[in-house]
């Protein structure tokens, strides 16, 4: 089958929905936390967003790594497995408290490709905080372990 043959509005279309997918900004990679505590990864998980913790910042670099609410390691833990896309640049699920295990109501959302910012509540986003994350351009060692990041 020739291009020539197709419909001219199915080639615009499908133009159109190239160009807005290159265009739309993804929260995908690293972010440091508001509180330059932390180092969250997040990625695509089928249709959804996921995110875990890569790096804590810890004082010293022999510090014992935090646990969550299980006496586990907080290397690695998944915080976020549900976050879907509702409209474009905002995701909506849901956010795991590592200290206690309770989850959470969140929005996330792009200010800038450089700026996510995260709303976390308890039942309607009006009842929530917002925090300001950073995109991290640093390396995150396997074991988790940071002593100092940079923005």
């Amino acid at each position: 089958m020739r291009w020539r043959s197709l419909p001219l509005g199915l080639i615009l279309a499908a133009l159109l929905a190239a160009a807005s997918a290159w265009a739309e900004p993804s929260p995908d990679g690293l972010w440091l936390t508001q509180d330059r505590g932390g180092v969250i990864a997040i990625t695509t998980c089928a249709d959804r967003l996921c995110a875990r913790i890569a790096g804590v910042v810890l004082d010293k670099p022999d510090d014992p790594m935090p646990l969550d609410y299980r006496g586990q390691s907080q290397c690695g833990l998944s915080l976020i497995t549900d976050a879907a896309q509702t409209k474009p640049n905002l995701w909506k699920g849901h956010i795991l408290d590592p200290r206690n295990g309770d989850h959470f109501g969140v929005e996330l959302w792009l200010r800038d490709p450089d700026h996510l910012s995260l709303r976390g509540f308890l039942g309607f986003a009006l009842l929530g905080r917002t925090e300001a994350w950073t995109r991290y351009a640093g390396a995150v060692p396997d074991d988790c372990r940071l002593t100092a990041v940079g923005g």
